[in-house]
């Protein structure tokens, strides 16, 4: 296991007889070694994740939790980016996709979806570069394929910030240039403030998603879905918001 982000390395001392790891986790940058503990397999990534949040290596630092009083009420703890880049390597094409929709149930500041969000840029970058306003629309349309949901109202707020300076750094508009007016309209409704288990949003309403489709010249067209309608469904068609998945 590496912690790219801070250089860290977890070294497993497998005993085959108690089933057991000895951990230690090493910097790169400084020779230190810490050592975890004895744990048993399932444990064994909880702990590396939870050292590396709480270590600095030089002025870097993994970032990975905002208090230990957040952890234990509601359980979050943030995604590294290098985990992220390889998870989202197991759907490399879909990942890239300019119009594939990924919706991260627990999406917290965006980790998640902002990596989605600029692989699929690239993709835009490479396919629309000759023309300025089809990467601009087409930058739209990347945007408006990714979903989210988050308990803390904080954190969804931080995450449409996050997605809507990724865009308005590729696109180089200013933010009151139509695209990027139009983006922060779609996070309002992309982005909820809600409870992925209850399927309802802060207000008590049930979520409800967006599909949106770019028809070309600049127009879009949106079809509604209620999100708790979209999970009962025994297999998604092709009619689904989500049918391409």
């Amino acid at each position: 296991l590496q912690g790219k982000e801070v250089g860290l390395e977890a070294t497993l001392g497998a005993d085959p007889v108690r089933g057991a790891y000895e951990v230690f986790v090493a910097s790169s940058g400084t020779g230190a070694r810490l050592n975890i503990g004895t744990h048993d397999r399932s444990t064994v990534v909880r702990k590396f994740m939870s050292r590396i949040g709480e270590s600095r290596i030089g002025s870097q630092s993994a970032n990975l939790v905002r208090s230990r009083q957040r952890v234990a009420d509601h359980g979050e703890v943030f995604t590294p980016k290098w985990m992220v880049e390889a998870m989202l390597d197991l759907v490399k094409g879909d990942s890239e996709r300019i119009d594939a929709r990924f919706l991260e149930p627990a999406c917290g500041s965006g980790n998640f979806l902002a990596s989605v969000l600029r692989r699929k840029l690239d993709s835009v970058q490479v396919l629309y570069e000759k023309s300025g306003f089809e990467k601009q629309h087409h930058a739209l349309l990347a945007g408006m394929s990714v979903y989210g949901i988050e308990l803390l109202a904080d954190n969804a707020a931080e995450c449409r910030d996050n997605l809507l300076e990724v865009v308005t750094e590729f696109t180089d508009c200013l933010l009151d240039d139509p695209i990027i007016r139009a983006f922060r309209a779609v996070l309002g409704v992309n982005i909820v403030h809600g409870d992925a288990l209850t399927m309802t949003a802060n207000d008590g309403q049930p979520i409800v998603f967006a599909e949106w489709g770019y028809l070309g010249r600049g127009k879009y067209q949106r079809r509604d879905f209620v999100y708790s309608t979209l999970t009962q469904m025994s297999s998604w068609g092709d009619e689904t918001l989500f049918g391409d998945i």
